[in-house]
């Protein structure tokens, strides 16, 4: 019976070191290997969801998405280590003093940490994987290489993921033309590319566009580290 224990303690603590090794081995080979494919783009596969992607290097997307992209979805991607401190502590304080259910404070690291290798959903174990990740792709990879990856393997919409593929579904045109207001709408989508379309704009898709690009104006200086 100990014998039998012991076993399953040392299968127990290969299973934990095996879980904590391979995000780091997947961080080291995609600093140099371009995603082949992401878990969230299998199950969308699985559900009955096409699978349009097509790689471009962070030279051949138009610049007008980098900016939209950090004005929607992490205003302070050049100047944090891959977590937003201050976003964190107000969705704590939010939690802890009025009840309020945390919405996440992702940076575009934190995203892209899951995309490369984790599934969709907010259990604990996603979170910590997420949380392990996140500094190492930050020191590994620089934000030039972040920002290409997950303008690469980022879901744009039903089926749709990178920015090559959203601009040929959605504009009929490479990444590499699309145009600021083109950019502003690809980057309103993010939140729920399932729902909204960037190539059929609601109302609302529309007024989050024109709020992007504004905001695009205004924190033109925190785009250092890419342009």
């Amino acid at each position: 019976m100990r014998a039998l224990l012991a076993r399953c303690r040392r299968w127990v603590m290969f299973g934990v070191l095996l879980l904590a090794l391979l995000p780091s081995l997947a961080v080291l080979a995609y600093a140099v290997f371009d995603p082949p494919l992401t878990p969230l783009m299998l199950i969308r596969w699985a559900e009955g969801l096409p699978l349009r992607r097509s790689w471009r290097p962070l030279d051949g997307i138009s610049p007008h998405l980098v900016h939209a992209v950090i004005a929607a979805e992490d205003n302070l991607f050049c100047s944090h280590r891959g977590f937003d401190t201050g976003a964190i502590e107000g969705e704590l304080r939010g939690w802890l003093l009025q009840g309020e259910r945390p919405r996440g404070a992702s940076t575009i690291t934190m995203q892209t940490a899951k995309n490369i290798l984790l599934w969709p959903g907010r259990d604990p174990l996603r979170k910590i994987l997420e949380a392990w990740m996140t500094p190492q792709i930050e020191a590994v990879w620089g934000k030039q290489r972040i920002m290409e990856v997950y303008l690469n393997v980022i879901e744009m919409g039903p089926g749709v993921y990178g920015a090559e593929a959203a601009a040929r579904v959605f504009f009929g045109k490479s990444a590499s033309g699309l145009t600021r207001n083109e950019s502003a709408l690809i980057a309103a989508v993010l939140p729920n590319p399932r729902r909204w379309h960037a190539g059929r704009p609601d109302p609302v898709t529309k007024a989050r566009a024109r709020l992007i690009d504004r905001r695009v104006n205004q924190i033109g200086h925190l785009f250092a580290c890419l342009d």
